[in-house]
């Protein structure tokens, strides 16, 4: 499928904003990516104009950027572009949203400290033991080349 994936750099201009909807975590917030350009009348830099994009993000990611990420923070945020055109009491509206892979902080801007999120969900238990690696398995040739006894199961069905 054809996609539009685009990476934004810019600061977050709302809170994000956490729901627990039907199909997983959900959280969106706005983005403001102001182009910046170096005026030579003036002989310093001038903000440019400023886009807003609506960044959504899914499960995981919902959860970690609600929990990361406060107005004013500067991030990069890659994900799949999706401009739409409505039509809101009589009056053309386009908005363009960001459906987000990867959100994070620019860190051309300050430092930050990674923390693993805690897993949401249990490993399946295994009610065998590990492995010895040490010893070769039953029914494999040893260290010395000699075939070692099959179980009796195995043995049964050979």
């Amino acid at each position: 499928m054809n996609e539009t994936m685009v990476c934004a750099v810019g600061r977050v201009a709302t809170q994000p904003v956490y729901r627990e909807v039907a199909s997983g975590p959900s959280a969106r917030f706005r983005l403001a990516v102001t182009a910046r350009y170096w005026d030579r009348e003036k002989n310093t830099w001038t903000d440019g104009h400023t886009n807003f994009f609506t960044v959504w993000a899914n499960r995981q990611l919902a959860t970690n950027t609600a929990a990361s990420l406060t107005v004013g923070e500067p991030v990069i945020v890659q994900g799949r572009l999706k401009v739409r055109t409505d039509v809101r009491e009589g009056q053309n509206w386009t908005s363009a949203d960001i459906d987000a892979v990867a959100i994070g902080h620019d860190l051309a801007w300050g430092t930050s400290a990674f923390r693993r999120a805690a897993k949401t969900e249990t490993a399946p238990s295994s009610t065998q033991g590990e492995p010895n690696w040490e010893t070769a398995p039953p029914g494999s040739a040893d260290s010395a080349g000699a075939q070692t006894q099959p179980e009796p199961e195995a043995a049964a069905l050979a």
